[in-house]
């Protein structure tokens, strides 16, 4: 798979999350060209804010590779993750997001404000490499307004 497969697969997470009632976002995390973890965006439903599809996928991997150390890995999301998201990655090693919708395609509320996420990532030690790729974006945006026409 690449990227585009890898990012398909998170969007169908995304799609599975409203589904079940969720956020329209989802992610899987990828080391050594497998995934090794999985997340929607539940948090609703579990009574968890913090369980956004993101943090989901990087506990998934976590306990599948019974590690906290993800580097070397990749995380695939389908909408720009938060800023919770990205920190959460860094402390786990992943070294770089791709993701398809970028945060500001949607409402700020979706992400609890206007932050920029890039500025962030410069202040980390370890920086990690964030690419969007943008051909996906559309797709991700159907499932963003999927959700909005069946929970807003």
């Amino acid at each position: 798979m690449d990227n585009t497969e890898f990012l398909k697969k998170a969007i169908e997470k995304a799609r599975e999350s409203v589904a079940q009632g969720g956020f329209p976002a989802g992610a899987i995390v990828v080391k050594d060209g497998k995934i090794i973890g999985e997340g929607i965006s539940i948090g609703n439903k579990l009574n968890d804010p913090t369980s956004h599809g993101e943090m989901s996928a990087v506990r998934d991997a976590c306990k599948n590779i019974a590690s906290s150390d993800l580097n070397g890995s990749t995380l695939y999301a389908s909408m720009e993750p938060c800023s919770m998201c990205h920190s959460a990655s860094m402390w786990s090693g992943i070294q770089k997001i791709v993701f398809a919708c970028s945060k500001v395609k949607v409402s700020p509320e979706y992400y609890g404000g206007t932050y920029k996420t890039v500025s962030l990532n410069e202040t980390f030690n370890r920086p990690l490499e964030i690419v969007q790729q943008g051909e996906l974006e559309e797709e991700s945006l159907e499932v963003v307004k999927l959700w909005e026409a069946t929970f807003l």
